[in-house]
């Protein structure tokens, strides 16, 4: 005995019994004749996506298995944005290391400037640190 795929009118045809609705009740919903309707299901007109789309959502079917479409877990996706993101944490730990090893190293020689100026005459004024960019 042959198995025979179905194609996607018989498909439709199927969910629509399923769901218990007529030709007519499916193409008053969709706003065509009868007719039209019945050649969908008869693969005698040429389904459309927006058309399929209308059908499917009627039907709460999904296009891309009527079609024979079968999606990819998005594990794989899920798994390269995961190692991105560990990379992106890395970089800003890196960074993050690195802005605390200049700002120790930049208050160091400010304060070594001012034990300069201790010597010499009083510690940098406020002012005077502005005109520095400090």
């Amino acid at each position: 005995m042959e198995i025979k795929a179905m194609n996607i009118g018989e498909k439709i045809r199927q969910a629509r019994l399923q769901k218990g609705f007529s030709q007519e009740n499916m193409a008053d919903m969709l706003g065509i004749s009868t007719t039209a309707y019945g050649d969908i299901e008869r693969n005698k007109t040429e389904l459309t996506i927006t058309r399929a789309t209308e059908v499917a959502h009627i039907l709460k079917a999904n296009v891309l298995e009527w079609l024979g479409v079968e999606l990819q877990p998005v594990d794989f996706a899920l798994e390269k944005l995961q190692l991105e993101n560990e990379k992106l944490k890395a970089d800003v730990e890196k960074w993050q290391l690195a802005a605390h090893y200049w700002r120790e190293k930049f208050e160091q020689q400010r304060l070594l400037g001012d034990l300069l100026r201790l010597g010499t005459q009083q510690p940098a004024s406020q002012e005077e640190r502005k005109k520095i960019g400090f």
